[in-house]
């Protein structure tokens, strides 16, 4: 019988995993996971990132385990690590999902490939999400992404067959990150990795917390819970997005049958899960862009863009956005929140981006590595597409500059999340959390917070850097060279249902 190889990347997982399915089909199979050192060592990674991998290859081996079979972890860089297996196994064939990740990882994918193809071995790629490799045109490719989502989630396989040569192979210990040497922030409350937690957090969405998604999920007070968090667990494949579709239109559907038989349910239910479906359509329209064109990891979408910002970085202003201490409550506690926690809710995100973006005008590509570091669910797809638009540098996409002072009082006005993570405006009153910059000398005695003392005073200028920037980026936006550009990254990357109609 022959012998397959299943390389685990972002897909840990057993359920919903076609090449382990495949490969369990064709022969005796091992599974393999390496801990890359130029990914663990990339400028775009934590420990907290390793620390979710470990926490779900230690459930992985024991569910493979059972099943049979058998997962190999090794330290060392590919295809290194496969030619000395290879000389162990003998295995014909590797088997693995397709991955777009950031560019370590694409290039060392096409050394695998390099590698493989001058072994004379078949490297099987399966599609994972709906990302589509090889796109031609992005007219139809909605319809190739539904379809792949309606396709029903697989099981994993009944039984799987361990190769001989392998009972003989060490089966290598869980790497924690201080043996690699990985930097690390101080994190704590920060999801733990795993397809059964994976399971309990989509089930707690889809059962209760999800009901006021529509609503809850722009605050970062509701937000909290009110959001799926199942962004990590997408992230690292501890469950597919098939799988997460299929669960979410079974639930619509039992909700619409209890409507319809004259059971009670809440009102918001589906209007809050249709919400929440059309943001998991973005998830791979997202993804598709990197895998259309690595270089926005790097470069501006719109390369009419280059020069708006690069030569203008201010060093003190990013340090103070990185930390925390710019002096605006909310975009301090979400900076703060994401240092222990590892996640801040969607529209949160959006507000730091544009603060960096517009308020401090720092060019997007520093904060955007800056922040893969700190999102637990760091996805390279979205976090370059999104940091881009909200930075205002595809050219198609509305600009928008959020203003930190009335995000205070539309999603945070009593100051409970502001007042969890910067300790500092404790009692602060309401009114003036949003600017306690503004308060008198007596209320900073009264209230136990002097300005440039216990808290900073803001480092630029709300409505002069607010305008200041609107009419630059506009500005640009009108140029002549600017909406050519943008005509062609929209015929790339937009998104529609229906073709364009060429000219």
């Amino acid at each position: 019988m022959s012998t397959q190889l299943v390389w685990f990347k972002r897909d840990l997982r057993v359920h919903d995993h076609e090449p382990l399915v495949q490969a369990a089909k064709a022969g005796a199979c091992v599974g393999l996971y390496v801990y890359e050192p130029e990914l663990i060592e990339a400028d775009d990674h934590d420990a907290a990132h390793l620390d979710f991998v470990n926490e779900s290859l230690q459930e992985m081996r024991a569910q493979l385990e059972k099943l049979g079979g058998k997962l190999l972890l090794r330290v060392g860089t590919m295809p290194e690590v496969l030619e000395k297996l290879h000389a162990r196994l003998g295995f014909e064939a590797i088997w693995a999902h397709e991955e777009t990740f950031n560019d370590v990882s694409y290039q060392r994918d096409r050394r695998v490939r390099a590698w493989a193809k001058a072994k004379q071995m078949r490297f099987i790629e399966l599609p994972q999400y709906g990302v589509v490799r090889r796109l031609k045109d992005r007219d139809g490719w909605s319809k190739i992404c539904n379809r792949r989502m309606k396709q029903a989630p697989t099981g994993p396989p009944s039984r799987i067959n361990r190769p001989p040569a392998a009972e003989e192979l060490d089966a290598g210990d869980i790497m924690p990150a201080a043996d690699l040497k990985v930097r690390a922030f101080d994190r704590r409350g920060v999801q733990i990795g795993g397809e059964a937690n994976a399971i309990d957090c989509l089930r707690s969405f889809l059962d209760t917390r999800g009901v006021n998604y529509q609503s809850a999920m722009s605050s970062p007070v509701t937000g909290e819970s009110g959001c799926s968090r199942l962004s990590p667990f997408i992230a690292y494949g501890n469950l597919s997005m098939r799988t997460i579709h299929h669960h979410t239109n079974a639930r619509i559907a039992e909700l619409k049958s209890q409507k319809k038989s004259g059971l009670s349910i809440e009102p918001t239910w589906l209007k809050s899960l249709s919400s929440f479906k059309s943001r998991l359509s973005w998830h791979c329209h997202f993804m598709q862009k990197l895998e259309d064109e690595p270089s926005i990891e790097f470069e501006n979408f719109n390369r009419a863009y280059d020069g708006l910002r690069e030569d203008e970085f201010n060093r003190s202003f990013f340090e103070a956005w990185c930390h925390g201490q710019t002096g605006y409550p909310m975009v301090d506690a979400c900076m703060r929140a994401l240092h222990q926690t590892g996640w801040i809710n969607f529209r949160m995100r959006a507000m730091l981006v544009s603060f960096a973006a517009y308020h401090l005008w720092l060019h997007w590509r520093e904060p955007a590595v800056y922040l893969a570091r700190l999102f637990l669910d760091y996805e390279p797809g979205i976090h370059y597409s999104q940091i881009q638009m909200q930075s205002g540098v595809t050219g198609i996409n509305t600009v928008r500059i959020y203003s930190p002072i009335k995000q205070v009082t539309d999603q945070d006005p009593q100051g409970i999340f502001i007042r969890r993570f910067v300790p500092e405006l404790i009692d602060v009153p309401d009114k003036h959390l949003a600017e306690p910059h503004k308060m008198t000398l007596m209320e900073q005695t009264l209230f136990g917070c002097q300005i440039e003392k216990d808290y900073p005073k803001p480092i630029v200028d709300h409505r002069q850097r607010y305008k200041a920037a609107r009419d630059r980026i506009h500005a640009y936006k009108k140029l002549p060279s600017t909406r050519e550009a943008s005509a062609k990254v929209y015929l790339k990357h937009g998104s529609r249902k229906t073709p364009m109609r060429k000219r």
